[in-house]
């Protein structure tokens, strides 16, 4: 019976650790990019006081050059800096409110204000340097 507990033992711990993994799926994990749409937006600005808004659309090459380097930086800022991607064929309101006329565009928000707007495909580092001049984090 002794010879049977380590590997019960084991087997809880991976069962655990299925859990975890499944209720972050559906809860989002930390430091994960946010859906932004015209019926949250004025929500999610109120909620996160530092939040960048990646504005994009599914047939354009460049967004889809853009979309790694955004996940990678808000794992990087995770509780620092909130990322959200917002598609602007599914989201005209938010589209026709900040101008939008080419994309990618990312729009920096400081306490529900509008500080920073970076046009085009940018490499990692250079949208994140982009964001520590918004919010002062590093």
């Amino acid at each position: 019976m002794d010879e049977k507990r380590p590997a019960d033992d084991d087997l809880q711990r991976l069962r655990e650790e299925r859990l975890r993994e499944l209720e972050a799926r559906i809860q989002g994990t930390p430091g994960g990019v946010i859906e932004i749409v015209d019926d949250t937006f004025r929500e999610a600005l109120q909620k996160h006081s530092t939040l960048v808004v990646d504005v994009w659309a599914e047939w354009c090459g460049p967004c889809r050059m853009v979309a790694p380097a955004i996940e990678d930086l808000a794992r990087d800022f995770a509780g620092r800096v909130t990322f959200g991607k917002c598609n602007v064929d599914q989201n005209p309101t938010i589209a026709a409110s900040f101008s939008i006329t080419a994309i990618p565009t990312l729009l920096f928000f400081a306490n529900g204000m509008l500080v920073d707007r970076v046009v085009g495909a940018f490499p990692k580092e250079a949208i994140k340097a982009r964001v520590v001049r918004a919010f002062g984090t590093g």
